[in-house]
């Protein structure tokens, strides 16, 4: 399998809570449920799903998919607006992007409404619940595989 076909998917603190956690909010899905989501939005490509609630881990699976992966997908929960080490490790990769959220940070509480994430990523979706996944794994293997000079088969 070419680099051009692993899609990291990073996920953040009180991720693995999904279902549970302020469904009104979030939907009544589980990670586990969105990780199905993200290998069915690209049989072909590697998926590499993860979640932490410990900002150095993440930092740690970014810095691993600077030689490894063709593309990432994150949705950094609350580390969106308080984390410059996020911002720092997604500065150094030469892959897309994607930044991906539940909600819609920017229609609610004010302190939601900056992202530190955004200003390293190729694009953002947001406020789609799971299906937000689906298209966001999509659009970092496209992405990719222009990049590559290759054809986009999802």
């Amino acid at each position: 399998m070419a680099r051009s076909d692993i899609i990291y998917v990073l996920n953040g603190p009180n991720l693995n809570l999904l279902g549970q956690r302020e469904p009104e909010i979030y939907g009544r899905q589980t990670l586990s449920d969105i990780e199905a989501l993200c290998r069915a939005a690209a049989p072909d490509a590697e998926i590499v799903f993860r979640q932490s609630n410990h900002e150095g881990e993440l930092v740690d699976w970014i810095h691993e998919a600077r030689g490894k992966a063709s593309a990432l997908v994150i949705n950094p929960a609350a580390f969106t607006h308080t984390s410059v080490a996020l911002l720092d490790a997604l500065k150094t990769l030469d892959i897309p992007v994607i930044e991906c959220h539940l909600s819609n940070p920017a229609a609610r509480e004010e302190f939601r409404r900056h992202s530190y994430v955004s200003l390293a990523a190729t694009g953002v979706i947001s406020g789609l619940g799971p299906h937000g996944y689906e298209l966001a794994v999509r659009a970092a293997l496209r992405l990719a595989q222009e990049r590559a000079g290759g054809s986009a088969r999802s």
